[in-house]
C-alpha cells in the first residue's frame, strides 16, 4: 500500500512539474502571440487598403479594381475579371504574409515588436517602408511598368490597352503614391497588432487576478 501511494504521488508530482514548466515557457515567451496578432493585423490592413485603392480608382476615373487588374495583367491574365481577382487575392495574401513576417521578426528583435498601439504605429510604418523598398519598388520597376509599356503598342484587348495608356508616363507618381499607401498599411498593421497585444496582456493579467482569488 505505501508503494502505491508513493507511485500516485510521483505521477501527480510529475504532472505538476510538466504543467509548471509549460506555464513558465509560455510566460517566458509571450512574444509568440505577435505572430498571430501581426498576421491577423496584416490581413485586416490589406482589406482596408483595398478599399482606399478602389476610392483612388473612382477619383482618377479608372474602373474600380484597376490596381488589382494591373497585378493580374502583369502575370499574364488577360481577362479583366480574372486579372482583378488574381491581383486582389495576391494583394491580400501579401498583406497577411508581411504581417506574419513582422510577427516573426518581433520574436528575435524586440525593438520592432508592437507592444502597444502607440509604439505599433511607428514600428508598423517602418515595416511599411521596408515592404515598399524590398518588394513593391523592384516589382513595379522591373515587372509591372515594363509590361504596361509593352501593352501601349500591342495589347491583347481594349481593356488592357486602356489601362496601359492611362498609366503611361506615371511611373514616378505610382512609386510616390505607393509609398503613402505602404505607410498607411504599416500604421494600420502596427496599431491593430499593438492593440491586440494590449488586450492580450490585459486579459492575462485579469485571469491571474481571478485565479489568485
Amino acid at each position: 500500500m505505501p508503494s502505491r501511494h508513493v507511485f500516485i504521488y510521483y505521477v501527480r508530482n510529475e504532472k505538476n512539474m510538466k504543467s509548471l514548466a509549460k506555464t513558465k515557457t509560455t510566460a517566458r515567451n509571450p512574444h509568440t502571440y505577435f505572430i498571430l496578432y501581426c498576421s491577423l493585423a496584416g490581413f485586416i490592413s490589406a482589406w482596408a487598403i483595398s478599399g482606399l485603392l478602389v476610392i483612388v480608382d473612382v477619383i482618377s476615373g479608372t474602373p474600380a479594381g484597376t490596381f488589382f487588374a494591373i497585378i493580374g495583367v502583369s502575370l499574364g491574365f488577360n481577362d479583366p475579371a480574372s486579372a482583378q481577382y488574381v491581383g486582389f487575392a495576391l494583394h491580400i495574401m501579401t498583406g497577411m504574409a508581411a504581417g506574419n513576417i513582422f510577427g516573426q521578426i518581433s520574436l528575435f528583435w524586440s525593438k520592432i515588436a508592437p507592444y502597444n498601439s502607440r509604439e505599433g504605429v511607428v514600428r508598423g510604418m517602418v515595416v511599411g517602408i521596408a515592404l515598399w523598398t524590398v518588394l513593391f519598388v523592384p516589382l513595379a520597376t522591373f515587372a509591372i511598368q515594363p509590361r504596361l509599356d509593352s501593352f501601349v503598342y500591342s495589347a491583347p484587348n481594349q481593356y488592357i490597352y486602356n489601362i496601359a495608356g492611362h498609366f503611361k508616363g506615371l511611373y514616378v507618381v505610382i512609386i510616390g503614391g505607393s509609398l503613402v499607401f505602404h505607410l498607411i498599411y504599416g500604421a494600420l498593421i502596427g496599431f491593430i497588432s499593438g492593440r491586440m497585444a494590449e488586450i492580450g496582456a490585459f486579459m492575462k493579467k485579469d485571469n491571474k487576478i481571478m485565479h489568485s482569488h
